[in-house]
């Protein structure tokens, strides 16, 4: 496994490097090994990149920094790779106040548990809160801020692992996780999640990829065409904690049911949309297979879609609401404005812990946990 170490970190200049290296003309990358970057940082602290390439020449660069994807090359219509992921070009970055979660492996539990606590087994649990009154994808000590353990097996798969100590973050219980990046010749990347406990938890992991087709950088994703196969949502609060109604879309903003612009009803006067500042909502999937898939989106100007597979019953559809652009940190000195990126995060349902009629997030000691995503490109 190849290593090279830099003086300096930059992550632009790294990934530029590995991008002119995976060209879709290039033949030659099929059987190599992903490549490990370890760059140094100014306070001796190290960040490690990993790269997943296929006989495409499409690429998937990891760190093992929150186990964050940080770019994801794909052709575009004129068969040009684009970097579809926002993300930033150096470690302090990814470690500033307020960081939105860029590519981030979310754990223990991914969204929000409402004024962070909830009760299991006669026991009450108070998490740290770090969204207002409430917890948002673990809280400060969240898997995303981790350094995780890698075990590269070869150059189309990578496998994460990370050992969550009980009573990290508020949580109950050892939590051994390993998560798993596949990255296939029809460029289709699949996240597999694994997780065992030594006492009753609960577990909601999920990737916080930021999407912009039109490729990263561009500064809308208004543009782009979603379909999501769902009936219902679960409406929010005022601190975007769900009320426990499972509301039907039809007739609403939130009706994807058939492929229109994001941008579309995205500043219709609802009162959920002011809440959320746009969409950052969790959708109640109509099924939850493998077999075929539950979104799909698209860019009119790049030609690029990604449809999504997840054996999770909901998907919160984030518009980048809380994006600013006040940085110009991104990758190639970029900002990244207001709603210049989608997520789409397979997941079980905000605050499911505090609502009896929300599917189940409780791991049983010694049971395992087990979800798949698949996100899926083409041209």
């Amino acid at each position: 496994m190849k290593k090279i170490k830099f003086g300096t970190l930059n992550l632009l200049g790294i990934l530029l490097c590995l991008q002119a290296c995976t060209s879709p003309d290039k033949k030659n990358t099929k059987n190599a090994n992903a490549d490990t970057l370890t760059m140094d940082h100014k306070n001796d602290q190290q960040m490690n990149l990993y790269m997943l390439r296929n006989k495409k020449g499409s690429s998937v660069t990891i760190t093992d920094y929150g186990a964050r994807i940080v770019s994801l090359t794909v052709p575009d219509k004129d068969n040009n790779l684009k970097d579809v992921v926002l993300g930033y070009a150096n470690l302090t970055s990814y470690k500033k106040q307020g960081e939105p979660f860029f590519g981030a492996i979310i754990g223990r539990y991914g969204n929000r548990i409402g004024k962070g606590k909830f009760s299991l087994d006669e026991e009450t649990y108070q998490l740290q809160l770090n969204d207002g009154v409430n917890t948002l994808h673990g809280g400060l000590d969240g898997f995303h801020a981790k350094t995780w353990r890698v075990k590269q097996q070869d150059s189309s798969r990578i496998d994460f692992f990370y050992a969550a100590e009980d009573g990290e973050g508020g949580y109950p219980g050892k939590l051994d996780v390993q998560v798993t990046y596949t990255f296939s010749d029809d460029n289709a990347l699949k996240i597999q999640y694994f997780a065992t406990s030594d006492k009753n938890t609960v577990v909601n992991l999920t990737n916080h990829a930021y999407f912009n087709l039109n490729g990263q950088g561009n500064p809308s994703i208004l543009d782009h065409q979603l379909t999501i196969q769902a009936d219902a949502y679960t409406p929010v609060d005022s601190t975007l904690i769900p009320t426990g109604a499972v509301t039907s879309v039809k007739g609403t903003p939130f009706d994807f049911s058939k492929a229109k612009k994001i941008g579309q009803d995205i500043n219709k006067s609802d009162q959920q949309l002011v809440f959320g500042k746009g969409y950052d909502h969790n959708f109640v999937l109509n099924h939850h297979t493998l077999d075929q898939p539950i979104a799909r989106i698209s860019s009119p100007l790049t030609g690029i879609s990604m449809e999504v597979f997840t054996t999770e019953p909901g998907l919160q559809f984030y518009s980048g609401n809380f994006l600013t652009g006040k940085d110009k940190d991104g990758k190639n000195g970029v900002s990244y404005p207001f709603r210049s990126a989608f997520c789409l995060e397979t997941q079980h349902f905000p605050d499911s812990p505090n609502k009896e009629n929300f599917p189940s997030t409780v791991l049983k000691a010694g049971d395992q946990y087990q979800s798949t995503t698949i996100y899926k490109f083409s041209n």
